[in-house]
């Protein structure tokens, strides 16, 4: 059952400065900042929601589709798609551009420093759901605003279920906005932080948002999740990961097991918990593809956390 990711594809490139950036920063002189750090370590990932979405999706045995727009250098992540056996039929390349990417500078105190280019992302509203073919469930993640807007009323008009995900994208968007999109979706999944902002912009309480949907979830990290379902209310339980390393897409893991769920026909429980596994799965490994369990070890880890097989 062939499920459609919208949202980015994006290079995430990560750099180590050993020391605290508030040792080199004078507070008294930061209307003329300039300042250069030296970053010993380095690494560049493939990410982007719908990319990292995608990729814990087809770890689940499922049947993912990313929409997104890229540039000229996409070539590296085409080929890491390409090997893991994910269409790239609805992901667009722009010539001229460049692939969306983060810039990512972190200290030894986890502070950041981040810089977003995104590049061939200003024009993914090119992309449309009503060119696609036999999709069966979908999600609007992050992505350009003109872009989320369009392809959250054509999921609508198309009479195909969908998920919202604002995420970082929370802030393009006004309290009328985010109602329509309330209003056009099934299932709605956001992070604590995004939960109160999305009240505050909308006016709405929680317990409204919930009538809207199907669903609405709330990721809290460590403290697990939240389910409200019309009239029902479950808390999800956490797992226990086997060490914490990167936290970076442990929310795209968790969306993955909703929409396996959803693609499935699996009751929504079953498919937060799907989602708490992928979480505890991706936190454990270093970047937001770095993981690779087998389904068989992602069946086990559930089976075990939760007495009963999916």
């Amino acid at each position: 059952m062939p499920a459609l990711i919208c949202g980015s594809l994006a290079y995430d490139t990560i750099m180590v400065f050993p020391e605290k950036f508030k040792e080199h920063i004078l507070p008294e002189k930061v209307h003329i900042l300039n300042v250069s750090f030296l970053v010993p370590e380095m690494r560049r990932q493939f990410g982007g929601v719908a990319g990292n979405i995608s990729y814990n999706v087809k770890l689940l045995g499922g049947d993912p589709y990313p929409m997104a727009t890229v540039g000229d250098d996409f070539g590296p992540y085409q080929r890491h798609l390409d090997s893991l056996g994910i269409s790239t039929r609805y992901v667009r390349h722009l010539p001229g551009e460049f692939t969306p990417q983060a810039f990512i500078t972190t200290d030894v105190e986890d502070n950041q420093i981040t810089a977003f280019h995104p590049g061939a992302m200003q024009q993914s509203f090119l992309n449309r759901v009503a060119d696609t073919e036999n999709i069966t469930v979908g999600i609007v993640a992050p992505d350009g605003k003109k872009a989320m807007l369009q392809h959250s009323r054509d999921f609508q008009e198309a009479g195909i279920p969908h998920l919202f995900d604002p995420g970082q994208a929370m802030t393009l968007f006004n309290g009328d906005e985010l109602e329509v999109f309330i209003q056009e979706a099934d299932w709605v999944v956001l992070n604590d932080y995004e939960y109160q902002l999305l009240q505050e912009r909308t006016g709405m309480r929680g317990s409204e948002i919930a009538r809207e949907v199907e669903a609405l979830i709330v990721t809290r990290g460590a403290k697990g999740s939240s389910l409200y379902a019309r009239n029902e209310h479950r808390e999800i339980e956490p797992i226990e990961p086997e060490q914490v390393l990167d936290p970076t897409g442990c929310g795209d893991a968790y969306r993955s097991g909703l929409i396996y769920g959803f693609e499935n026909d699996l009751d929504l429980v079953t498919s937060c918990r799907i989602g708490s596994v992928m979480g505890a799965i991706k936190v454990a490994h270093q970047g937001p593809q770095g993981h690779s369990p087998s389904l068989q070890e992602i069946q086990d880890r559930f089976h075990n956390a939760f007495g009963y097989h999916f």
